[in-house]
């Protein structure tokens, strides 16, 4: 990932075969729950996040708009501070017009302190609260495990 930040004019750019994308995971740290998405190409509940808008370079910008956009949820800000959970790259497969590809995945933690506003962006894209172990068992994917488990660990500390 450095070297791709390093090297590339625009690692955000999609036309890359890796780039980078932001993301988090929104969490309401009081009921210790995390709330999900429904991302309909991958058939998975994941975290909410993806590609910055042309112009975008800031990470934390891009997942907290990203956030917004995805849940409904006005207040949110980084959890327990603005630094970087997790970065993982997230292989992507071919839709359409567009090969596959991977995503290097800069992720960070969110928080809501109002939980019951959380409205999907459209229809097709519903979100729900889980418990942590729910989120665990709702998900297939060794990198999520990886970043619930990193804020699991935030939320009993």
């Amino acid at each position: 990932m450095r070297e791709l930040i390093d090297i590339a004019a625009d690692p955000w750019s999609r036309s890359l075969p890796l780039h980078i994308t932001a993301s988090a995971l929104v969490a309401h740290p009081p009921s210790r729950r995390v709330l999900l998405r429904w991302h309909q190409r991958q058939g998975a509940w994941l975290q909410v996040g993806g590609h910055g808008d042309p112009g975008e370079a800031e990470p934390l910008a891009v997942a907290l708009r990203e956030g917004r956009e995805e849940t409904g949820l006005t207040d949110l800000t980084p959890w327990p501070d603005a630094r970087l959970l997790h970065a993982v790259v997230v292989p992507v497969a071919a839709a359409g017009d567009e090969p596959a590809h991977e995503h290097a995945d800069l992720r960070f933690v969110l928080a809501t302190q109002l939980p019951d506003d959380a409205r999907p962006e459209k229809p097709d894209a519903p979100v729900r609260w889980f418990s942590l172990a729910e989120a665990r068992a709702a998900t297939t994917e060794a990198n999520v495990h990886e970043t619930l488990r990193r804020v699991e660990l935030l939320m009993l500390s």
